[in-house]
């Protein structure tokens, strides 16, 4: 029975890794509102902090992509503590040169997104790769409790700190834990076997390509977030709310996507994990239409919570969905493109919110964002059914 419950994962490997992971992801939850607190006494200066977080962005996307493909199973605890490295001397020269030029400020954000790039893919693997094969579902459900629970801490620590002590000193804080993630990479297991000749000669792009539908669907559910983040204080002041609830909704939501996923690791689920995955993306769309067209703070609030609920296991039906579809050598990679595309998804998202905000109202951004969402749900799901296919025919040949 202890092997099927969480208990089972409380062994001195995966504790450690989650002190690890911790360090590692709270300063990225960070950034983007420690870079408009840096530089928000500045002439233009919120502008600036926009840009600033819209680049350190694009590091991500372009590091996790590049860096997570070239991650080498053997060498990754090394590959992991440089880029973990080089990201926080970029946070450091953040904080310490708040006053440096734009252009060099713009620098430092490329590589603090860039560099750490291969570490959420290869931390995943560090995890999923050192536990037991029946406890990979719950391994992945309380790496994702971790992952919301980070971000619903961050803003609250980047904002007491900025405000309490320095503008300065979130991004100084961010540096140490990231410096901190990377000493404690040798806590771990240096890699994960892996045998390259499980892709059967398939170039590694190639095999990364293959499980696109899984990307697709882990961006549309990335875009659903984006509008839940950016749209809602605009969307309160229409509804003639305090945008000041912006704050409380959205730690709301991101305390019942931890408890959603520790909820979807509790038991198996019927169907299969595509079907899972288009589920609740449709529901978590309806989730946040509802919160864009309901007049009343308590009804939003209610909308956003049930929609943080079910991205939660939306989060692990992708991850376990890429497992099902990629080789094992080429999982750390996978793992890695997923939040590239992920962070791509976002950013699209974000930038059509903003067009349409532009000129209508946030409800209609929110409506459109949904589109949006729904144009790239029904790619990946004629994808997913064409690869399903595929691996039925492949058996049947068999």
């Amino acid at each position: 029975m202890a092997a099927h419950s969480y208990r089972a994962l409380l062994t001195r490997h995966v504790l450690s890794w989650a002190a690890v992971a911790a360090a590692a992801r709270l300063p990225v939850a960070m950034a983007p509102l420690a870079f408009v607190f840096l530089v928000r006494e500045r002439p233009g200066g919120y502008v600036l902090g926009a840009e600033l977080a819209a680049v350190y962005v694009v590091g991500e996307v372009i590091g996790a992509a590049l860096l997570g493909a070239r991650l080498r199973p053997d060498r990754a605890r090394r590959h992991l503590a440089g880029g973990l490295g080089a990201g926080a001397a970029a946070f450091a020269g953040l904080g310490l040169l708040p006053d440096a030029p734009d252009l060099l400020l713009g620098a430092f954000a490329l590589v603090a997104g860039a560099a750490p790039g291969a570490s959420p893919g290869g931390l995943r693997t560090l995890l999923t790769e050192h536990v037991d094969p029946g406890l990979v579902t719950k391994a992945l459900s309380a790496e994702a409790t971790l992952t919301y629970a980070v971000w619903a801490a961050a803003p609250a620590a980047a904002g007491a700190l900025a405000f309490g002590v320095a503008p300065s000193a979130p991004l100084l804080l961010a540096a140490g834990l990231m410096a901190l993630s990377a000493a404690g990479l040798w806590m771990l297991p240096p890699g994960w076997r892996s045998d390259p000749a499980d892709r059967a000669g398939v170039p590694m792009l190639r095999t990364l390509a293959a499980a696109w539908p899984v990307y697709v669907s882990g961006a549309a559910a990335m875009s659903l977030l984006a509008l839940a983040e950016l749209v809602l204080p605009a969307l309160l002041e229409q509804r003639h709310l305090a945008v000041g609830w912006s704050g409380p909704l959205l730690a709301g939501y991101a305390l019942a996507s931890a408890a959603g996923s520790l909820l979807y690791g509790l038991r198996s689920w019927p169907g299969r994990l595509g079907t899972q995955s288009l589920v609740l993306l449709l529901a978590v769309a309806a989730c946040v239409t509802a919160a864009g067209v309901v007049p009343l703070l308590g009804a939003i609030a209610a909308a956003l919570s049930l929609a943080g609920l079910l991205q939660a296991g939306l989060q692990v039906t992708r991850a376990l969905g890429l497992r099902a579809v990629l080789p094992q050598s080429a999982l750390a990679a996978g793992y890695s493109m997923m939040y590239s595309v992920v962070g791509a998804g976002y950013a699209a998202s974000a930038s059509l919110s903003g067009v349409v905000l532009g000129v209508a109202t946030p409800s209609t951004a929110i409506l459109a964002g949904v589109l949006l969402t729904l144009v790239l749900t029904a790619a990946a799901a004629a994808g997913e059914l064409r690869l399903a296919r595929a691996a039925e025919y492949a058996r049947a040949e068999r």
